[in-house]
């Protein structure tokens, strides 16, 4: 499936961006509004607009149709390195751009077994060493067993938004959080499961199919 017929006609805002978005907006609007009295306010109101309209194409969450696999990526990116584990898993790890939407999905149906906020660092994500930062760790109770999953902040990201909590069911593909600025998923395949992309490709959030069949 194409990456344009996975997405419809419908975008919304990604939940969790309030914090962000509207003190952005609420400066713009007062601005122009001032630059009605004063031209002299549109210097503010002009770069203030259009970082308006950078957020609001950046928190973008397009609705999509789910892909055909037993695993889908969780993030829209760039594979950015595919490493086996000692424990036999393989590990997927998918780089965001600012481009990309940052709304990450539920790689298959399951239950949330944990949700694990750790604290660390803010390097960028392409730095070998970002495996330290500040994230959240997932797991999945599913049919494939425990599947693990980590939402990784970078050099902007602050702040990781889970949408559900231990115990929430979830269907393949469902919205499971957000990644504010954010740069790196993890998806952990269980043993004997090996990966249908490769080091460079591009994926889609729940329309890639991450394993071979």
């Amino acid at each position: 499936m194409s990456d344009d017929s996975a997405k419809t006609a419908r975008v919304r805002l990604a939940r969790g961006v309030s914090p962000w978005l509207l003190p952005t907006v609420a400066a713009a609007a007062a601005t122009s509004l001032l630059t009605r009295k004063d031209k002299r306010w549109a210097l503010a109101a002009v770069p203030l607009t259009a970082l308006t309209g950078g957020m609001l194409w950046f928190f973008r969450d397009p609705d999509r149709a789910p892909g055909q696999g037993r695993l889908l990526s969780p993030a829209d990116g760039v594979v950015q390195s595919i490493d086996p584990w000692p424990d036999g898993r393989t590990r997927v790890a998918i780089f965001m751009s600012p481009l990309n939407v940052h709304v990450n999905r539920a790689p298959l149906a399951g239950t949330v077994t944990s949700v694990q906020h750790v604290a660390g660092g803010f390097l960028p994500a392409f730095n070998k060493d970002s495996d330290q930062n500040e994230r959240v760790v997932w797991h999945f109770a599913t049919t494939l067993g425990d599947i693990e999953m980590v939402q990784i902040a970078g050099a902007v990201a602050r702040r990781i938004v889970p949408y559900l909590s231990a115990g929430a069911k979830v269907t393949q593909a469902e919205r499971v959080g957000l990644i504010r600025f954010g740069s790196r998923v993890d998806l952990y395949l269980p043993e004997g499961i090996t990966p249908a992309v490769a080091v460079g490709e591009k994926t889609v959030a729940g329309v890639t199919r991450i394993d071979h069949g």
